[in-house]
Formats: structure tokens, sequence, C-alpha cells
């Protein structure tokens, strides 16, 4: 197999790279593989970063250009929630109330949420409150459980897809899959190039690159910055394979196994009453809820008091049950500066609470993934969440343009030939203790990620026609 072929190099192919002995084993097989994987897949992971970019600073874009509808000039008291969400269903009484956020701060409307049959999945109708007068300020359609608006929908949507539909999801995916195995094997030879240098074999020249040698600067650069960048680099790309079509539902799998899905709040209103206050999991129900919608409006007052006397602080929706056996849920929401979600469940007629999940319940890894998915937003820290990923996207983006730039500074001749792969046999000259457990886990990642598996067998196959090609040549 050509991957293991160790004739001398073709004329075309680029000689053995030199240096002290002393290197990684895993050098070889490092340099080959970032070679082919930078070549064909990081085109789409400089896409990914230029949309990236604009996803990164969307939050901070939204409240610019939709100022009218989520900022208020005026001030004093606010009126009762119920009278805002009423002012709301008096302007849209064609729609079916389902939610409503109250203003998270001072300044801020109150949104009131519809389903529309008119809608896609995922969105909804939001009229925006003024909650001081009580008088709408007009309507949008918000997107997904973040409520964002159509213009952060749209970056949104040409980050994951660039707009081509589910076809078009497989080119992000194609990008998360492959960044964090590119940045590791990066990482593998920017090591193995620093401790060659022999008066330099400390890990301080792993993030400073050497400008003593004008030839090589765009290679340091190339490896200092890309060092920068790589543990936020890592994080991105497994958040990004969270919402991914085919990794994404193996990850789903992998949490439903080992119970590490987010839970969520019992909305039943069985078994006997519970005070607003009582202990987690406990239930409460005195009577029929009523199922008119004027009725579920009258309760939100009292469902919206009991959620805050009970630790449901922070920005929040309130979700109007639809049926009278079902309790109204307030779960917290992800906005900027907020690190959990809790959660509560509320008998509206009575204003007692059925159930309570804060976010300290939650299993490590959901929490972690919030947390990843939030930072991955731009929202964990609000407007400096923002500023890092976009330096993050702009050190990508720096470092796969000097990459190609290197690649096509190294082809054999000035005129058009193309640069070639680094020298054969790669597995051949890589150690077995080595080998043997990185095919396995090469196997179990191809499975696992499934676009890892296709594009590494798609490259195995161009490495052994490019090793034909060149035996021909010879021959």
């Amino acid at each position: 197999m050509s991957i293991t072929d160790t004739r001398p190099p073709a004329r075309d192919v680029a000689p053995p790279v030199t240096g002290p002995r002393r290197g990684s084993r895993l050098y070889p097989l490092a340099l080959r593989l970032h070679f082919y994987a930078g070549i064909f897949v990081a085109p789409f992971i400089l896409i990914a970063a230029l949309t990236g970019a604009l996803y990164a600073i969307a939050p901070t874009i939204e409240g610019f250009v939709s100022r009218d509808l989520l900022q208020v000039d005026t001030a004093g008291p606010a009126q009762p929630l119920s009278t805002q969400v009423g002012a709301a269903v008096a302007a849209r009484p064609d729609l079916t109330l389902v939610a409503v956020a109250p203003a998270p701060n001072d300044g801020d409307t109150t949104r009131v949420l519809f389903n529309d049959p008119t809608l896609g999945d995922s969105e909804r109708l939001s009229v925006f409150v003024d909650p001081h007068t009580a008088q709408p300020v007009g309507e949008s359609v918000v997107y997904g459980s973040g409520g964002s608006l159509p213009l952060r929908t749209w970056l949104s949507e040409f980050h994951r897809s660039l707009h081509l539909g589910e076809f078009g999801r497989l080119y992000s995916e194609l990008a998360a899959s492959w960044l964090w195995v590119i940045a590791l094997f990066g990482l593998v030879l920017w090591v193995h190039r620093v401790r060659t240098r022999r008066a330099r074999n400390s890990a301080r020249w792993l993030l400073t690159p050497d400008l003593s040698a004008p030839r090589r600067r765009k290679m340091n650069w190339h490896g200092t910055i890309g060092i920068w960048i790589l543990p936020v680099v890592l994080m991105l790309s497994a958040t990004g394979m969270t919402w991914s079509t085919y990794a994404g539902e193996n990850v789903t799998k992998l949490r439903e196994e080992m119970s590490w899905t987010t839970p969520a709040v019992s909305v039943a209103l069985t078994g006997p009453a519970q005070p607003a206050g009582g202990d987690h999991h406990s239930a409460g129900h005195t009577a029929a809820a009523p199922a008119d919608p004027a009725a579920r409006i009258a309760q939100l007052d009292r469902v919206y008091e009991a959620a805050r006397a009970n630790g449901v602080t922070q920005g929040a929706e309130i979700t109007i049950p639809a049926t009278p056996e079902k309790a109204f849920t307030v779960k917290e929401l992800r906005l900027p500066g907020t690190y959990t979600i809790d959660a509560i469940a509320i008998d509206g007629t009575t204003g007692t609470v059925t159930d309570k999940l804060p976010f300290a319940q939650w299993p490590l890894l959901a929490k972690l993934t919030n947390w990843g998915i939030a930072f991955h937003m731009g929202l964990l820290f609000g407007l400096l969440n923002q500023l890092l990923l976009l330096t993050i996207m702009a050190g990508l983006i720096t470092v796969i343009v000097l990459g190609y730039r290197m690649w096509w500074q190294r082809r054999p001749t000035r005129r058009t030939a193309l640069p070639v792969p680094p020298r054969r046999g790669a597995l051949r000259r890589t150690s077995r203790w080595i080998t043997v457990p990185l095919v396995a886990a090469a196997v179990a990642i191809g499975w696992f990620i499934p676009l890892i598996g296709l594009s590494l067998l798609a490259f195995l196959l161009i490495d052994v026609a490019s090793g034909l090609a060149a035996r021909t040549e010879q021959a």
C-alpha cells in the first residue's frame, strides 16, 4: 500500500524533512495527515471561520439593528405581566398564545410569543411590549430557544449551511469534524519542530515565533498562532459537532445512553399539594387549571411572582400550558452573563410549586455542553465573548492562509506544478506501538464521526493514486 512505501522518492516528491532523529516517532504520519487534511479540508474550515466571524458578533449586530424592538426609552414601574400579555393578545387575537419572556433588564421589552401556522420549524411570532406602558412596540419572527431575530437567524444559517439546506450542512460538519484533528496533528508537528531547535528546546518557544530566520517566518507564525488559538478551536470543534447531522446524532445517542442529556421539569399536575418553596420533585394540585386564554393570562402574575420567590430571578421564559392538567414552566434563558439555567413548574391556579430543577442538579456533561454552546453562540459572557471569538476566527483565517502560502511556495517549479506531499512511507516509519492504536482509533472515530471516516478513505485513495502515478513516471 502506498502509504507504507519505502522506495526512494520520485523526483517530483519532496525530500524528507531533515533534523535530529530524536523527534517524535509520530512526526512522519502527523506531517502527511496534516498535509492532506489541510489541503482538502482547510477550504471548508476557512469558509466556516469567515461565516463564524459574522456569527460571533451577531448578537451585537442584532441589538444595534433591532434596537427599536429590543429596547425602550420609557421609565417608571413596570405594568403587571398579565396586562402586558393582554395588550399583545389584543394586537394578535388570531394567533395562539404559547409563552412570554418578561423584560430581563430595565430598558428591555417583554416578548409575548405566539404559534403561527405559517412559520417554519422552531419559529414563533413575538410581539414586543413596552413593560412600562404595556403598549406593543412591534412584532417579529423569532427562532429557537435563544429567540434570535431574522438577521441573527440568517447569519446563523449562513454559518451552518450557507443557506443550501441539509446538503449545505455537510460543509460545516466536515469542517467541525476535521478541525480538531488538523489542530492536534499540527500541535504534534509544532512540538517536534521546537524540540529540534537545540538551543531553544523549551516550552516558551512553543508560544513565541522565531523571527531570526526570514525564510521560515511564515512557518513560525503559522505554528505559533495555531498554538495561541488551539484551546478555543478545540472547544468550537466539539460544540460544532453537537449541532451536526451525522456526528451530532451519534453524540445524542451517546449522551442518552450515558444519562448526560439535559433534564427537564415535570409539568404534570398530580399528587398532594405542596406550598411554594417546596423541595425538588415535589408536586402540587388543588383544582383543575382553567383552559381559556383569559384565565391563563390572569394567572401569569401569580406564576411569575412564585418563580421569583423560588430563585428563578434571571431572564426567563414562561411557557403557558395548553391543557388544564399541565403546569406553567418558568425556565431561565441563555442570555449574556447567565451561567445557570434554573427551571421550575408552577400550578397557575394556586401558585404552588410542582417541580423544581436547579442548574446545579444537571449532569456535569450537560452543564459543560450548555456552557460550550453558549460560548459558541457568543452569549456566555457577552461582548467580551464575541470579541474573543472574532479574534480566534481572525487567527484561524491567518493560519489557513499562511498554510496555503507555504504550500504554494514549496512547489517544485515556479511555473504550474503543484506542491507535492511529504515523503511517502509514513506508516512504515512510525512505531507499531503508535501505529496500531492510531489505526484502531481512526476506525472508531471514522465510525462515530462518519465524515472523518469517508474523507480519510478518500485521502487514502488519493495517496494510492499519486503513488501509482509516481511509479509510472519513474518507469
